[in-house]
């Protein structure tokens, strides 16, 4: 094994995996440079050389050999799950890496770690596997030592995909597809203990590594190891749903903003997941841990709370959206329009400034519950500002015309209180997340 401190590139640093290993290499006494698109909004890279680069832009191989100069390894940990805006598939996953591998093998790199995905081989059917596929290919048929890690699904604590696998775990009934496809997860720490020998061993050979933990699982079986991880002592009740029907569902909640699952996603995991783990564990030198053994007794008092907020959050936010377009609706059609209209008459509105105010009072509903469901995260403080605004103005005015309201035995105006403590775990919730 060779101690000799290294200059090591690493792009996607600033993601689940790719942070993770520059932060070991660095413990390790390496020196990382970290290419970032914009460094200025990364100062916890301050500890990192910084290149500035933006792989959306495909920056030619030329002028990565430019820059690699007197770099002794490559690690290529760029990833997206989904598409948006700039960052397509084709660009980040295929186009931009082979540029850089191409860069590396001209600047005389010699050594490149690539950070693919299990599945992504000739038999793919997504985009997102084609994608690392190609890249995977092309790094193979270049003159480098390249080590391509194809992980199953990786467990971290601070994953968005562990997020939801917890969530998911902490709900007492599952609908889940029925398969018999399995999965393979492994901690995050061992694929990068494993990455990690690798590199320091200047002979280790070429290969392809599956990251897997110690052996395949039925998506139940996980998430009822993790339920159990946990600390929840009672099995989840699991609903089997037709692959079809789960695909198109998943289709559906896809298009809602924040959406982590998407049919795609339901169709890779109906393909299966696994892989022999004797090259890792030949790695490492023991066995991956096994999901029973991903979470530490002293973490689990923190990872069962965020569990259970994972899990009760979007339907905190289905009901609240659900309240705001159910009162749309009763207010426009379903509610007597001259009941209505008596209501505001004691309000002290008649004619057309009560009719304008029922109407208008209905749209402002709407619009609402609408935002609630299809706003983008970044719009979503906003929405739940207007909403606080509007509960807390209507409910002063109500109590300063007609406070006998407060005294109505169903609580009309009582319930906005729970409705206002709500709207609050919401958005602080998500201003921290």
């Amino acid at each position: 094994m060779s101690s000799r401190p290294l200059r090591i590139l690493v792009t996607g640093a600033t993601g689940l995996i790719g942070g993770a290993l520059a932060r070991a290499l660095l413990l390790q006494g390496h020196t990382v440079v970290a290419a970032l698109r914009a460094p200025a909004l990364h100062p916890a890279h301050a500890c990192m050389d910084v290149l500035q680069a933006d792989l959306a832009d495909v920056p030619p191989a030329q002028w990565w050999a430019e820059r690699l100069r007197g770099v002794d390894l490559v690690v290529n940990a760029v990833g997206i799950f989904r598409e948006q805006g700039r960052q397509r598939f084709d660009t980040l996953h295929t186009r931009a890496p082979i540029a850089l591998f191409e860069g590396a093998a001209q600047a005389g790199v010699g050594r490149v770690v690539q950070l693919s995905a299990l599945g992504s081989d000739a038999q793919a059917t997504s985009a997102y596997h084609r994608s690392k596929h190609a890249a995977d290919a092309a790094l193979r048929a270049l003159p480098l030592q390249a080590l391509v890690v194809q992980p199953s699904l990786v467990h971290a604590a601070q994953g968005a995909s562990t997020r939801l696998f917890h969530g998911l775990a902490a709900l007492p009934l599952l609908a889940l597809p029925a398969t018999r496809a399995r999965v393979q997860p492994v901690h995050l720490d061992d694929l990068v203990q494993a990455v990690l020998r690798w590199i320091g061993d200047p002979a280790a050979p070429a290969m392809t590594l599956a990251a897997v933990g110690p052996q395949p699982l039925e998506l139940p079986a996980y998430l009822a190891a993790l339920r159990r991880a946990l600390g929840w002592r009672r099995p989840a009740w699991v609903l089997p749903v037709p692959p079809r029907l789960a695909i198109a569902a998943a289709g559906v909640l896809g298009r809602l903003p924040g959406a982590v699952v998407d049919a795609e996603a339901v169709r890779m995991l109906l393909r299966g997941n696994t892989a022999d783990a004797g090259p890792i564990t030949g790695l490492l030198g023991h066995a991956p841990r096994p999901p029973a053994d991903f979470i530490v007794p002293c973490e689990r008092p923190a990872l069962r709370q965020s569990a259970a907020l994972q899990a009760l959050l979007p339907l905190g936010r289905a009901s609240v959206a659900l309240v705001w377009l159910w009162t749309a609706a009763v207010s426009l059609s379903l509610y007597p329009v001259a009941a209505s209209l008596a209501l505001l008459a004691d309000f002290g509105l008649h004619g057309r400034p009560a009719l304008l105010a029922l109407y208008a009072g209905a749209l402002l509903d709407l619009l609402l519950g609408l935002a609630t469901l299809l706003a983008p995260r970044r719009h979503l403080g906003r929405v739940w500002c207007a909403q606080l605004v509007v509960i807390v103005g209507y409910t002063a005015l109500i109590t300063l015309r007609m406070p006998q309201w407060w005294l109505h035995p169903y609580g009309p105006l009582s319930k906005n209180l729970p409705m206002l403590a709500l709207i609050g775990v919401l958005w602080a919730t998500q201003r921290r997340r």
